[in-house]
């Protein structure tokens, strides 16, 4: 029997060397592409060994352990050992991902009760079941950009994560308690008082929201031109703001001027009354992991000594 060492040895190099590159792109490390095919070429050399004497060495767990450390340091180096141990275990990890990705598949379309077309591959013209080598090399393209994608996503849900808060808004008597996101590029201030605007939306309101509130929030155009008729202890807190949307140049928005706003964040509370919030009908976020928009202004005041005990409520 034939063996295709070259094209099995060429197959391993490009895969390590893909993997290697995954690694570098989650870790967000910058890398020369010499040292990605380098640590390629170092992982591949152990199909090289199992040709040869030394394959009962080369085999063992501790030699792959090795050269797996010396892949992470042909492409990265050696600068900490928390540097060096990341970069090793994101690696072991991508590598399981992408490898379980594709036995997943294979299996999931194509399952043989006597694992005689996984177990003999090398069986079947000298380098493996040729249907399965063509799913491997069109798999493991996929495998390795979806699990790029999710890091990413990964990476971003967790940033966004960082920045919900829990929010107390009260008006009128009524405590309304909601989830918020800081959002940097929320800089939206009344023009006349100043005050910051945040921005909460009512689509998915219970009864603590005042009835008048509601209306508002479907109807606004109708209280901003004079068509609808507001309780005269309303129009006292209430603000005309304008405001720059996407594909308007001037829109005009209304702004209530609540009792109290407090709003936690990994067990800090500030409280401020100089703000206003706009209530929308309007779904702030997809996946209603948060309802308001909290201007970044707002968490610069004062502290609350005793820190409110309303979290279960949220």
């Amino acid at each position: 029997m034939t063996v295709y060492l070259d094209v099995i040895w060429a197959l391993n190099f490009l895969f390590d060397s893909l993997l290697l590159y995954l690694t570098a792109t989650i870790l967000k490390r910058n890398c020369q592409i010499w040292r990605v095919f380098l640590g390629g070429f170092i992982g591949s050399i152990i199909i090289l060994l199992s040709v040869t004497p030394l394959h009962s060495y080369s085999s063992h767990p501790l030699s792959k352990l090795l050269f797996s450390v010396a892949m992470i340091v042909a492409v990265f180096g050696y600068k900490r050992w928390r540097y060096f141990f990341n970069g090793l275990m994101t690696f072991y990890m991508t590598t399981f991902l992408a490898g379980g990705a594709i036995i997943g598949a294979h299996y999931f379309i194509q399952f043989d009760f006597k694992l005689s077309s996984s177990v003999m591959l090398s069986s079947v013209r000298g380098f493996g079941d040729p249907i399965s080598w063509l799913f491997v090399l069109i798999g493991f393209p996929i495998a390795w950009h979806f699990s790029k994608r999710n890091f990413d996503s990964i990476e971003v849900v967790k940033l966004q994560y960082e920045q919900l808060v829990n929010v107390k808004i009260t008006i009128w008597g009524r405590e309304i308690f909601i989830r918020g996101l800081i959002d940097s590029g929320n800089q939206l201030y009344d023009p006349i008082s100043k005050l910051p605007v945040m921005f909460v939306s009512l689509k998915k309101a219970d009864e603590r929201v005042p009835d008048i509130i509601l209306k508002i929030a479907e109807n606004p155009e109708e209280v901003i031109f004079g068509n609808k008729e507001i309780p005269s202890k309303l129009e006292k807190i209430m603000r005309i703001i304008p405001t720059r949307v996407v594909g308007q140049e001037h829109q005009l928005i209304i702004g209530l001027k609540p009792e109290n706003i407090e709003i936690e964040r990994n067990g800090v509370c500030w409280q401020t009354k100089s703000g206003l919030v706009s209530f929308t009908m309007q779904q702030l976020s997809a996946d209603d992991s948060f309802q308001c928009i909290v201007h970044p202004k707002m968490l610069t005041g004062p502290i609350k000594e005793d820190q409110y005990k309303n979290v279960s409520q949220y």
